[in-house]
């Protein structure tokens, strides 16, 4: 079983900066591939981007496109997602997934979350 935390969330104003990372424990984090999730406030979860096991494919959601950037370090068995011009609607609490199949996109393919961590943009 893989556990997965997530930190690196806070308080933004709106055209601002902020790195998430999660870090990966109790299995060998290469064998997974990764994903990045949101959750606002009375929606549903929504996807955010994806790594395979070693980062030579990526996948993102049209909305982040440009903007972030989804990486991973298997030496330190942890991902990142860098969020660069962040807008009041990329507000939410941002989960990371992992699974040994490569799911992309599909958050019930995914077995292993972490607790979230807060994302807030002022405008």
């Amino acid at each position: 079983q893989v556990q997965l935390v997530e930190s690196g969330g806070g308080l933004v104003q709106a055209g601002g900066s902020l790195r998430l990372s999660c870090v990966a424990s109790g299995r060998t984090f290469s064998d997974y591939a990764m994903g990045w999730f949101r959750q606002a406030p009375g929606k549903e979860r929504e996807f955010v981007a994806a790594i395979s096991w070693r980062g030579s494919s990526t996948l993102y959601a049209d909305f982040v496109k440009g903007r972030f950037t989804i990486s991973r370090d298997n030496a330190k068995n942890t991902m990142y997602l860098q969020m660069n011009g962040l807008k009041p609607e990329d507000t939410a609490v941002y989960y990371c997934a992992a699974e040994p199949s490569f799911v992309g996109p599909r958050s019930t393919g995914y077995n292993h979350w972490g607790q979230g961590t807060q994302v807030t943009v002022s405008s």
